[in-house]
């Protein structure tokens, strides 16, 4: 961009401005998204920051957005399927006498939950395993939280599978799997709320 010559002072004036607004809000970016980590390592939601990341496709962004959303999931949501609702991830439905019928998610919930959801439910079109990446991210977590890791990778891939082989719409497919991931959201956060209280009842 530096090699662009205007012949009009207003244009290069106006083109500098636009220039420098871009690059501002690309520094202010750069410093948010340094506190936001800083936060997620030594804020108050931290602990619970790094349990959730303990999912796969739920890295720390995502992670720090549903904690800040929503606080503490396993004692704010007395069953997943509130959080699935909360989330505006459950399915639309009407009935009329015997018949029922149901159609596409309500999103008649918190749309940040929804769409960090439904992005971090793309991982699960690949098989379970555990690389390197999230070896370290499980690395300290409880052996109860691993397996419900663990649980949800074998889980949702399967289902992403299913529905892709019923020739599904793909984003009928991520909205299924986010919905789901919400349930091992709700199921990491309530063991690790549990195991907060036994940790303090025994010191």
């Amino acid at each position: 961009m530096d090699t662009l010559r205007f012949t009009d002072e207003c244009l290069r004036l106006t083109f500098q401005e636009y220039r420098q607004s871009i690059i501002e809000a690309q520094e202010r970016m750069k410093r948010l998204e340094k506190e936001i980590s800083n936060q997620a390592q030594t804020g108050h939601q931290a602990p619970l920051v790094q349990v959730l990341q303990g999912l796969r496709g739920i890295g720390e962004l995502t992670a720090v957005t549903m904690a800040s959303e929503i606080g503490n999931i396993g004692s704010r949501f007395l069953h997943p399927k509130f959080l699935m609702s909360y989330s505006g991830l459950v399915p639309s439905e009407n009935s009329s006498g015997d018949r029922r019928w149901q159609g596409g998610i309500t999103k008649a919930g918190n749309s940040h939950i929804r769409r960090v959801l439904t992005e971090a439910a793309w991982s699960y079109r690949y098989s379970p395993a555990v690389r390197l990446t999230m070896r370290r991210r499980l690395n300290g977590l409880s052996p109860a939280i691993q397996a419900i890791s663990w649980k949800a990778q074998n889980r949702l891939h399967k289902k992403y599978k299913t529905m892709l082989h019923r020739n599904k719409h793909k984003g009928a497919i991520a909205a299924a799997i986010a919905r789901e991931l919400a349930g091992f959201v709700w199921a990491i956060a309530t063991e690790f709320e549990k195991e907060k209280a036994r940790s303090s009842f025994s010191s």
